[in-house]
């Protein structure tokens, strides 16, 4: 987990993508179908990278098994101050399989879905090549 932590503190794209599965599945909060892949969850939390201001990780909880690791942050979409965790969930090679993403309140949900929904064609572009 400190290696997917210190790449995400670092806004380190590439040692984010190497710590992800090939068969990822990344749950959004703000949207209701989840995405899979490593190609497109990669150009998707590129784009987070791009849109979160002052990012900082406040504390890590673990599950008892070593596999679940809960990730709490603090950041700005613009003006709008977000609180929010990253759920992450390891394979048997360590590599994330599982990544879910909460954030609170409302204003920052709201706020957070229309600048990924600006970044959205850009993710798809990095996401397929294209």
């Amino acid at each position: 987990m400190t290696a997917f932590r210190k790449a995400v503190e670092a806004r380190d794209a590439e040692a984010i993508e190497a710590a992800l599965a090939d068969d990822v599945v990344f749950r959004s909060p703000v949207a209701f179908k989840p995405y899979q892949g490593r190609a497109l969850t990669a150009a998707i939390l590129r784009g987070v990278l791009r849109v979160f201001e002052d990012f900082r990780y406040v504390r890590e909880l673990s599950g008892g098994d070593g596999r679940d690791h809960a990730l709490v942050f603090e950041t700005r979409v613009g003006d709008v101050r977000v609180e929010g965790c990253d759920f992450l969930h390891l394979d048997a090679d360590g590599l994330i399989d599982e990544l879910t993403v909460m954030v609170r309140p409302l204003s920052a949900a709201q706020a957070l879905s229309a600048a990924m929904a600006a970044e959205f064609p850009r993710i798809q572009r990095e996401a397929t090549g294209s």
